[in-house]
């Protein structure tokens, strides 16, 4: 939909003005009383979060729930790190395609992870499960380290992925219903590429980690994933101070509980006249109205994503799928084709990952504040578009063999600095564009068909690819994984949505106000 034409309707919020029935500013005696389910209510939950100014208070949010990104990111850079090092016989003597199965096995552990937590983080809340993802994460890291044969080293990793995709989903929704819109896309993408720091550490604790004459080689394997678990750990500590999702607790009957944490935090940020700054600034706006649920029935589900936004399921299956391609290819063989093609000791491995890691960190940092300013359609359509044909043109490279691992890594770094804006773009998409009631769900489903079709398939055919040594059979796949990126470019440009500066409730409004 192009920005200043009518909304339809079945994307339209409405609103009302205050009537008699409940109104967002309740006594003291009705903040304690939850609301039954059907009551409709009137509230000022989601203009009030989007009109606060940024301050510490969403920093903290930044960090203790960014920090996701860092984990995941230091897991996948440990295990494509370790790639070659766990294919020693004093190690756990893998072969390179079961390196490849081991990272598909943490994808796939990711996959019914984000499902299952996804539901539950739409069902119980967002704050309960970013707690529970994270203790599953920090048990399947720490028990990676005791691995002893390959079953067991893949049964730990799929453990951690499930945490790590669990995480995805109550995350990525908390996020977007606590940031105000006027910023959402620029501190989503930031927050995603925040992968990438992730696997810098990780990439630098490799250079010590892996290097024998520091440490054996049979034990640091084992202490790299110690890091993980200590890093979850700092994770666990700061989410103390982060509240439930008062746009979640609005519709879930607890709009009292939630007008209470939104004044809490509004007296944090201005000071005592807060309160009565908020009254006046919000006596002359519309209150969002709905009408109160404990959860949503499964074919209400259904029909919300295969029926009413069958374009925007569309949209973000081909967004999320082609990224997951694209970068599970590259990413988790990244080692394999240094090793192979470019006989990089495996100890040195890490250092080449440091450039590529400092690439994807900068690509959101500076690409996306134009992501809320020239517009989502636009950006997300250049930056897939882009990475696409640059990787493209970096297999043709390869193929003609004028390349070294030095400048196989340098083309490497500037294709993802595009590449990650657009891939955390499709992340920050697919948490956009669906109702509130089924926000972490819908991004679960996604990010598990994305995955499952784009990611667990891709390293272990890039494994196999490798492991036959063709550097024809490299440049074809490579030439896939950027066909499918255009291929993105052009979904995104025919059906994308803009939502930059839009609060959530009018990009898609809440089921629980239809009819209303």
């Amino acid at each position: 939909m192009e920005p200043g034409r009518p909304r339809p309707a079945k994307d339209r919020i409405q609103f009302v003005r205050p009537n008699k029935v409940f109104a967002s500013r309740t006594s003291l005696r009705e903040k304690t009383h939850k609301m039954a389910d059907g009551e409709t209510i009137e509230s000022y939950v989601p203009a009030r979060l989007d009109a606060l100014p940024w301050s510490s208070w969403h920093w903290l949010i930044v960090v203790s729930l960014g920090a996701t990104w860092i984990l995941d990111g230091l897991e996948v850079t440990l295990a494509g790190a370790l790639g070659g090092v766990l294919t020693r016989p004093e190690t756990l003597g893998l072969t390179p395609a079961r390196v490849g199965a081991s990272a598909t096995s943490y994808l796939a552990g990711a996959v019914l992870g984000a499902l299952l937590f996804g539901y539950g983080t739409d069902r119980f809340g967002r704050k309960k499960l970013f707690f529970i993802t994270v203790a599953v994460y920090l048990i399947g890291t720490a028990l990676s380290a005791f691995s002893w044969n390959f079953w067991s080293y893949a049964f730990f990793r799929a453990l951690t992925g499930a945490g790590i995709g669990g995480e995805y989903a109550a995350i990525n929704s908390a996020i977007d219903e606590l940031i105000p819109a006027r910023v959402r896309g620029r501190v989503d993408l930031i927050i995603n590429g925040s992968y990438w720091v992730g696997a810098a550490l990780g990439a630098a604790a490799t250079l010590f980690l892996l290097d024998p004459g520091r440490i054996p080689i049979w034990l640091g394997w084992r202490l790299a994933f110690g890091i993980g678990a200590m890093l979850g750990l700092i994770v666990i500590f700061f989410r103390r101070w982060i509240p439930e999702s008062p746009r979640w607790l609005m519709i879930h009957g607890r709009n009292p509980e939630a007008e209470q944490i939104v004044g809490e935090v509004e007296r944090k940020i201005m000071g005592t006249q807060g309160a009565a700054v908020s009254d006046r600034g919000y006596s002359k706006t519309w209150p969002t109205r709905i009408r109160t649920r404990t959860h949503t029935p499964w074919h209400e589900i259904w029909d919300a994503i295969v029926h009413e936004h069958r374009r925007r399921s569309f949209l973000g299956f081909v967004l999320m799928l082609t990224q997951a391609f694209f970068y599970n290819a590259i990413f988790f063989t990244y080692a394999l084709v240094l090793m192979r093609f470019y006989s990089v000791p495996e100890q040195n491995v890490g250092s080449y990952l440091l450039p590529f890691a400092l690439g994807n960190v900068l690509g959101p940092l500076l690409l996306g504040h134009l992501f809320d300013t020239v517009g989502r359609k636009k950006m997300i359509t250049l930056t897939y578009g882009l990475a696409g044909i640059l990787l493209a043109l970096t297999g043709w490279l390869f193929h003609a063999g004028v390349l070294t691992a030095q400048t196989q890594t340098l083309a490497w770094t500037i294709i993802f600095f595009v590449a990650s804006a657009a891939a955390s773009s499709a992340y920050l998409t697919v948490s956009e564009i669906f109702p509130l009631e089924i926000r972490a769900l819908a991004i679960a489903i996604f990010y598990a068909i994305g995955t499952l079709t784009g990611g667990v398939g891709a390293p272990l055919l890039f494994g196999w690819i490798i492991g036959t040594g063709s550097v024809t059979a490299l440049f074809i796949g490579y030439l896939v994984a950027a066909a499918l990126m255009i291929f993105g470019a052009i979904v995104e440009a025919w059906i994308g949505v803009p939502a930059e500066r839009q609060s959530l409730e009018h990009v898609a409004a809440p089921l629980s106000s239809k009819g209303l």
